[in-house]
């Protein structure tokens, strides 16, 4: 099939591949940057890499790895199948519900991979909608209202890419007892766990007829190890995704396994660092948003990395956010997302100079 061009990809590395790179990345979605050093010198000894023998690892990843992610999301670590990254888990579990003439109901706004990578499946696509009067909340009795016998998954995201709501783990619950009832499997996309700005949430693993994704990229900060996981909810499921798992990568790099269980081992460390630095920008972004006057309107996120504001008078906001890339500063414009007068703005990257690019969205808004 001809997938769609990825809209928001192609927005991304335009600027941060670029020569020089944008100056204020606040369009990433991802935590503050850690070196491979940086990584290695976590904790009370260094770790060593140069025995790594660089063959291939088990598809199901290395016992090692797999008991740090199971510690990660208290969860099982015979639960696990490591992917790479989760994309890989996204689409293993859109292969393995497949059938002819099912769909997959999704969130919008949503991260655009969900879609296409189901139509690239064979699946149709449906959408639920989180709206700004409800606070972008992932609804249950919105999504089972929409639920018929051709649904073949169903996905949630929380905390949300890109608003940053945060779906309750009894909600979660709910929904997937109720979907089991109709045989129709859960996904919670995890990926900005656990960064939460009010009470902690437990991971959904472990909830039954729930599948859970996550990846070492968004809360963990360390996309360039391109790790992630699906956690199954039983042993037969598990079995078909390492199947799954095995015909599409084979397993990953034994390297990366060594640095991701490092890395997973020390997890503290570097979610501590992630929201220190997300905390004090959403603070920066409270004093944008209100002194804005109203012409930079949002939802403020409940977790994760990223706020999906938008322009008080609905105007389309990618002239805007074109405006702010030739002064150094990154958004991802709405229209990406299917909705143009929205933008998404990541405040967990930008570790230094954020109250500046801060300083130049709001001069932007009154030239705008």
């Amino acid at each position: 099939m001809d997938l769609p061009p990825f809209a928001l990809d192609h927005w991304l590395s335009a600027y941060d591949f670029a020569t020089p790179p944008i100056a204020y990345n606040l369009a990433s979605s991802t935590g503050p940057r850690w070196s491979v050093a940086e990584i290695c010198a976590l904790g009370d000894a260094p770790l060593a890499i140069d025995d790594v023998v660089l063959s291939y690892a088990p598809p199901e990843g290395s016992a090692a790895l797999r008991a740090a992610i199971a510690a990660f999301h208290d969860s099982e670590a015979d639960r696990v199948v490591v992917t790479t990254g989760s994309s890989e888990a996204l689409s293993i579990f859109f292969c393995l519900a497949a059938r002819p003439g099912a769909h997959m109901l999704l969130p919008d706004p949503g991260y655009p991979a969900y879609a296409a990578v189901a139509q690239a499946w064979g699946l149709g696509t449906r959408h639920y909608a989180l709206t700004r009067e409800t606070g972008f909340a992932q609804d249950v009795d919105a999504i089972l209202a929409l639920v018929d016998g051709d649904t073949a998954g169903v996905v949630v995201n929380t905390p949300h890419n890109p608003s940053g709501s945060v779906m309750p783990r009894a909600e979660i619950a709910r929904l997937a007892a109720a979907l089991a009832e109709r045989g129709v499997p859960l996904l919670v996309d995890e990926v900005y766990h656990p960064l939460y700005f009010g009470a902690p949430q437990q991971s959904a693993a472990g909830i039954p007829n729930a599948y859970v994704t996550s990846d070492m990229s968004k809360a963990l900060s360390l996309p360039g190890l391109r790790m992630g996981w699906i956690i199954a909810p039983d042993d037969a499921q598990r079995a078909r995704i390492i199947d799954a798992r095995s015909y599409f990568t084979i397993s990953s790099s034994p390297l990366l396994e060594r640095l991701a269980t490092h890395a997973l081992e020390h997890s503290a460390a570097i979610t501590d660092r992630l929201k220190a630095v997300a905390t004090v920008n959403i603070a920066v972004l409270d004093r944008l948003i209100a002194e804005a006057n109203g012409k930079l309107q949002w939802v403020r996120p409940q977790g994760g990395t990223t706020a999906f504001p938008w322009l008080g008078d609905g105007r389309d906001s990618r002239p805007l956010c074109e405006a702010l890339a030739a002064q150094g500063v990154l958004l991802a414009p709405g229209d990406c997302f299917g909705q143009p007068a929205h933008m998404r703005l990541g405040f967990a990257q930008q570790a230094e100079g954020f109250a500046i690019a801060a300083e130049r969205i709001a001069t932007a808004l009154t030239l705008f």
